[in-house]
């Protein structure tokens, strides 16, 4: 009898060496995923020179935030490069909303310098791309969180949606909340004082690399969460 089976990333026919070529590319896509957002903050870190300014704390929040603490509590989930791969699922969903803590701290932290910052030097707010996309990003991100809230506390919420609808609710948000960020990211990179920090080819490096870690969670989240296809043998 004909039976249904999930449709499969490779093509039929495909032999077992494809099959680990495209396991391992992943595995590593994910860890260099990993690497990219840890060496990311790290850079912004330095070139920040946190202590010298209150604008000074705005990038370290921001990336630690978005670059680093958003990208490992998506990542953590992997099933291919993720360095709790050990943890259970619960263990997992914990780690995950430690990771979604931090981003709020530390992205409220980051809002409240830049807004101090620009008070003291009396310079207009949300005048460019970049703070636009930020407010966005925010507002994702507590959507986002909401959506968390609920997945976590459904039966004391006694909301009129079913657990797999909100998941899907609190991946979406979480995805929108990502991009956004990364366009906000790299619209920092058009800033007067990212463009007279860094120039040249590390200028055209640092524009490329927050879309990796972008590319590889899309690329989770929607393998996760978009229908699958059937087909019959």
């Amino acid at each position: 009898m004909p039976s249904d089976v999930e449709y499969s990333p490779l093509a039929d026919g495909a032999g077992m060496g494809d099959f680990w070529l495209y396991v391992w590319m992943r595995r590593l896509s994910v860890v260099a995923a990993h690497v990219i957002a840890l060496g990311l903050t790290l850079l912004v870190s330095l070139l920040s020179r946190p202590g010298t300014s209150l604008f000074s704390w705005h990038p370290v929040c921001m990336s630690f935030a978005y670059c680093l603490c958003m990208t490992e509590g998506i990542l953590l989930f992997s099933a291919e490069g993720s360095p709790f791969c050990f943890k259970s699922r619960q263990g997992k969903v914990r780690l995950h909303w430690f990771c979604q803590a931090l981003v709020l701290v530390a992205a409220t932290s980051g809002a409240a310098f830049i807004l101090a910052s620009k008070n003291i030097s009396e310079l207009p707010h949300l005048v460019s791309w970049h703070s636009l996309l930020g407010v966005a990003t925010l507002s994702a991100t507590l959507f986002q969180l909401a959506a968390g809230v609920c997945l976590l506390f459904p039966k004391c919420l006694r909301l009129p949606v079913s657990p797999q609808r909100l998941k899907l609710y609190h991946a979406t948000c979480g995805l929108l909340a990502y991009l956004l960020a990364t366009a906000t990211v790299v619209a920092a990179m058009f800033s007067d004082w990212f463009s007279a920090t860094v120039r040249g080819g590390a200028w055209w490096a640092f524009l490329l690399l927050p879309l990796f870690p972008a590319a590889v969670v899309m690329n989770q989240i929607t393998n996760a969460y978009l229908p699958r296809k059937k087909i019959s043998s």
